[in-house]
């Protein structure tokens, strides 16, 4: 997890901090919205993955060790897994925003 979280830190720095050394105003063209549509689709990808990986390995560890309660964990898994997939889908919108203004 450390390892994750010390690309993306360097990945926000690369991005965001070396423009603002740039000269004259930062005017985004077709290749950064192009990158901020790329990194947006792939951190969201990622996300949403490692969250219903969570999400679905609790909830069968929990049925394992009770599987008298499937019923009462089954549905509110399959309702997270859907809200997770929601902001996935959400953010695969807003990539096709952006595409659209390249």
């Amino acid at each position: 997890m450390k390892n994750v979280a010390a690309f993306f830190s360097f990945a926000l720095i690369a991005l965001f901090a070396l423009p603002a050394f740039a000269a004259g105003d930062f005017n985004p063209n077709g290749s950064a919205l192009a990158i901020a549509a790329g990194l947006a689709i792939g951190i969201a990808a990622a996300g949403g993955a490692i969250g219903q990986g969570r999400a679905a390995a609790a909830a069968l560890e929990g049925i394992a060790r009770n599987p008298g309660a499937q019923n009462k964990i089954f549905t509110p898994m399959i309702l997270g897994l859907a809200l997770i997939e929601s902001l996935v889908i959400y953010a695969l919108i807003i990539a096709f925003l952006l595409q659209g203004k390249i």
